[in-house]
């Protein structure tokens, strides 16, 4: 009797062992490499603050083809130097409309340049000055006329601009004042407001899809190869303006977030600014897990200066128009 009881417990002993190592077994969570947190450092500054102009057309809902506004309301955006050194800034842009109609005209771009010098001298208000609008339909010939979210890389000393919405379409210019378009952008994804990661001769193209964040890859900037989603976004929030960046070797996903919820009293309330940050060792593999902080930024360019020094912009928050901070890493 002794005997059996013994062989039951260790029997039940086993089972019970299996059971918790069938648990202890479950793979865990991918490593990754030591996050850093980016940090706004101080106040935005107020850099560009678009001035009056023409509408270029073609004439849609309230806007009139030829007409002069007054007010203009910039979005998604990139920063360039020039090969003097001269920064630049290039951004989505329409008349201001009545709050049903915020994004209508979004046609073309805005151009504004910076005063000469390093970035720190051009980080004054209201110091970056409009040049001519880039790229309205008359000039795309056979084009959508939607014109969303430019991105500028140099390649082949030719500035290449990307931009959306889909198909995803490409121009090229020598200067960034005249520009020529090349039409779509190989068999990149469908998505809006692309943005451009170049990493290990490769370029990476990151865009929006609908609860999602994609990418394609590219080593001669024809052929492109389009991957997984990289990040699913968290239930309730559809991603804007991603970009990827390295630093400290990891990469760094910003995305801002929309989550639908605006009374439509005030227009700024139609440009949420809870950027996401999630760090990941694998450009093409984000995850909810890796999210490290959020940020106050909308459509968010993270850049740095000629001494390596990292800033961030937001436009339309907290100031109309595009505004310019520090970001340090901690």
């Amino acid at each position: 009797m002794l005997k059996m009881t013994r062989l039951v417990a260790a029997v039940l002993s086993v089972l019970a062992c299996g059971q918790v190592c069938a648990v202890d077994q479950t793979p865990p969570a991918e490593a990754r490499s030591e996050a850093m947190v980016p940090r706004i450092d101080g106040e935005y500054v107020n850099v560009y603050q678009p001035a009056g102009d023409v509408f270029p057309g073609p004439s849609v809902g309230q806007l009139v083809a030829g007409k002069h506004y007054e007010q203009w309301v910039p979005n998604d955006h990139c920063f360039i130097k020039d090969q003097s050194g001269r920064w630049h800034a290039f951004g989505i842009t329409h008349p201001k409309t009545d709050l049903d109609n915020v994004h209508l005209g979004e046609n073309q771009s805005f151009h504004a340049v910076a005063p000469r010098g390093p970035l720190k001298d051009a980080l004054k208000e209201g110091a970056w000055k409009d040049q001519p609008k880039v790229l309205p339909p008359a000039a795309r010939p056979g084009e959508i006329p939607a014109n969303h979210a430019p991105y500028i890389v140099q390649r082949n000393n030719l500035y290449h601009m990307v931009y959306g919405p889909t198909p995803i379409r490409y121009a090229v210019s020598n200067d960034l004042f005249e520009w020529k378009t090349r039409g779509r952008l190989g068999n990149t994804p469908g998505g809006r407001d692309p943005s451009i990661l170049f990493w290990n001769d490769t370029y990476h193209l990151i865009v929006c899809g609908v609860h999602d964040v994609r990418i394609a890859t590219s080593k001669d900037f024809k052929v492109w190869k389009e991957h997984t989603p990289i990040l699913k976004m968290k239930q309730g929030v559809d991603p804007e303006s991603p970009s990827i960046v390295r630093y400290n070797n990891t990469f760094y996903l910003f995305v801002c977030g929309w989550n639908g919820i605006w009374d439509r009293k005030e227009l700024q309330g139609a440009y949420q600014h809870v950027t996401y940050v999630y760090q990941s060792d694998n450009p093409l593999k984000f995850d909810l897990s890796g999210e490290v902080t959020t940020v106050n930024a909308h459509a968010p360019e993270i850049f740095q200066d000629e001494e390596g020094d990292w800033y961030i912009s937001s436009v339309e928050w907290p100031h109309r128009g595009v505004s310019i901070a520090r970001l340090v890493w901690e």
